[in-house]
This record gives structure tokens, sequence and C-alpha cells, in this order.
């Protein structure tokens, strides 16, 4: 499969199976929504205590399944995953970018400072996927 193809089966959708590898070596899934950039990166929200975070720390390599509501075709995406800083401060970067990942999703929030403190307070972060290899079956 041509990972331009596979990007733009998901850029049409926004929930997946997330697989990070524990440290046995055996994969850690986990369901999750996620906002697909025109350059290909994959943002996902989560926070700095998740065993995703700590498995991606360890271990950049990881895996987005995404399958379309008949469960007919899917993709896999593959590639590392970058671990952004916690956010630390409603202003700081990784704030701002949960902010413009939020407003991807879900467009615009009803009261962004209480957002920006609950991230901070939650102790949220991205994750960053950069594909770099895909594989599934896509309907035609």
């Amino acid at each position: 499969m041509e990972l331009d193809d596979a990007l733009n089966y998901v850029r049409a959708r926004q929930q997946g199976v997330l697989v990070s590898l524990k440290s046995d070596g055996r994969p850690q899934l986990s369901n999750i929504v996620y906002a697909a950039d025109d350059d290909g990166t994959i943002r996902i929200s989560a926070t700095a205590s998740r065993a995703k975070t700590n498995n991606f720390r360890r271990d950049p390599r990881g895996s987005l399944h995404v399958t379309d509501d008949d469960f007919g075709s899917y993709c896999v995406i593959e590639g590392d995953v970058e671990v952004t800083p916690a956010a630390a401060e409603p202003d700081d970067a990784t704030t701002d970018a949960l902010v413009d990942y939020y407003r991807s999703i879900a467009g615009e929030h009803p009261d962004w400072d209480e957002y920006r403190r609950t991230m901070v307070d939650e102790g949220r972060l991205m994750l960053l996927l950069r594909p770099t290899r895909a594989y599934g079956m896509l309907s035609r």
C-alpha cells in the first residue's frame, strides 16, 4: 500500500487503535482519537502517566490501525512517535499544540482558559506519529 493512499484514508477518519511496545516486547493497544495533518504527522493527545507514553519514551516505534465503520477496509500506519513535554503552563508550546489539536478534532471550545488549565492539571502532552510505512486493504 502506498503511504499517500493510507494517509488519505486516515485523514477521512478520527478514531483508531494505537500500538506501542511494552518492555517485554508485547504490543500495548489503546483506542484513541487522532488528527492527521497535511504533512502526514498524526497527532494524539495523551497524559504523561499513560502506559503508551512511557512505552514510546522507551521505544519510539508505533503503529496506528484504522478501520472503516463497516469493518470492510483498514490500514496500518507505522512510524516513530515523538513524545512532547507535558503541558506545564497554560501558554506554553505544548498547551498551544493541544489547543490546535482540539480545534482540528472538535472545533472551538466554550472556555479556552479552562481548557488550557485542564491540560496543565492533567499533565497532557502530544504524541506525534511520523509515518514511514503503511499496509492494509482499502475498499475501492
